[in-house]
């Protein structure tokens, strides 16, 4: 928890820098709410058993509630953050950091906008955080949904087949693409010449030239649609020119991203393994951000179809807490769980009302402190317990102490003994804490 928290907060923090409210909707939501949003990931979601009401289900991810919530309240413009659990039914893959249940952090803004402006202020945040949570080197993937069906239309894909071949397109950052080739001819009867003019577009990727090369390509120029999406990109790499973050971003032609509700620029930032051997490409470790605009979702959820266009991101915290988790056991870093600052100890038996008034005094000037729950503790095991917690300083009262009206302050670490006057506890005590 002490690094969840600690990575929530950088996340949080950055999505405040950047002007966004908080907010939370309810863990389930009416089932079709939610079905027909995600294309192949509907299988995936958790119904809660029908008990004589309506059907709900567990929400699978945190942008259709936000939709939801858009639509029935009529807002026509927000910039939200929202952290909270979301439930898929996947098989658990621990070492990826895939489970059942887990934690997203989404950043959206809603409203209608000149292009690419809050576009580009959503990969400017992700390169924020993915910096601040120093990471090691990371890449974003950019495409834009137009392009992928642009691309699909002028391969000879049938539009009834978008949809199923995107999701095979996905899985490319995980499988080869002769396996994923396999997948989209033998399984969902893709022609093989058509599977091959789309793996020439798919091994592609390159920054703003790339984009300025597929404007000169013989068939996707020939496509209104993917024409609409390289000219945003273009000047989504303008933007982010000025952002300083350009070098960071990749055009990439293989992104897909299976979702069924994005309708423009999608992103996908991956970690990358510095290689062993020189000369070699990084490798990718997977993603730990992703998102895109979806200028069609909250539609769905208006009963006068009116839109809201949308573009968002979602920091795969899961995946963070993971990688973040396994480094510290690597390189064997050690984390106090608790925060307190003082014990209060006594080497005598018969002073726990002593020490009962020393840590209420203590609390209430808002000191984190604790004692041992013992009428009568040794010295040593006091001491020991500090040093097992990490607690930085001992107060000590014993007779003596007691006699002369003061108490001992001890630091833990170098096992020094100061005797204070008790009046000035707490103000000696709060003198050390903000000078260590």
């Amino acid at each position: 928890m002490v690094v969840r928290e600690k990575i929530l907060d950088l996340v949080v923090s950055c999505f405040k820098r950047h002007g966004a409210m908080g907010m939370d909707t309810p863990a389930f939501e009416l089932k079709e709410m939610l079905t027909e949003k995600y294309g192949e990931g509907s299988g995936l979601m958790y119904d809660l058993k029908d008990q004589g009401g309506e059907l709900l289900s567990l929400r699978y991810d945190l942008t259709v509630p936000f939709a939801r919530y858009l639509a029935m309240n009529k807002v026509k413009k927000m910039k939200r953050y929202h952290v909270g659990k979301v439930w898929r039914r996947e098989s658990p893959t621990i070492v990826q950091g895939r489970y059942r249940e887990f934690c997203q952090c989404d950043f959206d803004i809603a409203g209608q906008f000149d292009p690419m402006i809050p576009d580009a202020e959503c990969l400017k945040i992700m390169c924020e955080i993915l910096n601040g949570l120093q990471l090691g080197d990371f890449l974003i993937k950019v495409n834009d949904r137009r392009i992928v069906d642009g691309m699909f239309a002028v391969c000879g894909v049938p539009e009834s087949k978008f949809s199923t071949i995107c999701s095979s397109i996905d899985k490319l950052d995980k499988m080869a693409w002769k396996d994923v080739r396999h997948e989209m001819v033998a399984k969902k009867g893709l022609a093989p010449e058509v599977a091959d003019r789309i793996g020439d577009y798919v091994q592609c990727h390159g920054g703003v030239s790339l984009v300025e090369q597929m404007f000169q390509d013989p068939r996707l120029s020939q496509n209104k649609q993917a024409l609409e999406g390289l000219g945003d990109l273009k000047l989504l790499f303008e933007y982010l020119t000025l952002f300083g973050i350009a070098e960071k971003i990749s055009f990439d032609l293989s992104l897909a991203r299976g979702l069924d509700y994005y309708t423009g620029v999608i992103y996908e930032a991956v970690l990358l393994h510095t290689p062993t051997q020189a000369g070699a490409e990084p490798l990718s470790v997977g993603s730990v951000a992703a998102g895109g605009r979806y200028d069609g979702l909250v539609g769905m959820f208006d009963p006068k179809g009116h839109k809201v266009p949308c573009v968002g991101l979602s920091i795969g915290v899961e995946r963070i807490f993971n990688i973040v988790e396994q480094r510290m056991k690597t390189f064997g870093e050690k984390v106090r769980t608790t925060e307190t600052q003082v014990l209060v100890a006594t080497p005598h038996k018969n002073f726990l009302q002593e020490r009962l008034k020393l840590i209420a005094e203590l609390w209430d000037a808002g000191i984190k402190a604790e004692m041992l729950y013992k009428n009568n503790p040794k010295l040593l095991t006091q001491l020991h317990y500090c040093e097992s917690t990490g607690i930085p300083l001992v107060v000590i009262v014993g007779e003596q102490e007691l006699k002369e009206g003061v108490v001992k302050i001890r630091s833990v670490a170098s096992r020094e003994e100061v005797a204070i006057k008790r009046e000035n506890l707490v103000a000696e005590i709060q003198k050390r804490l903000s000078e260590s």
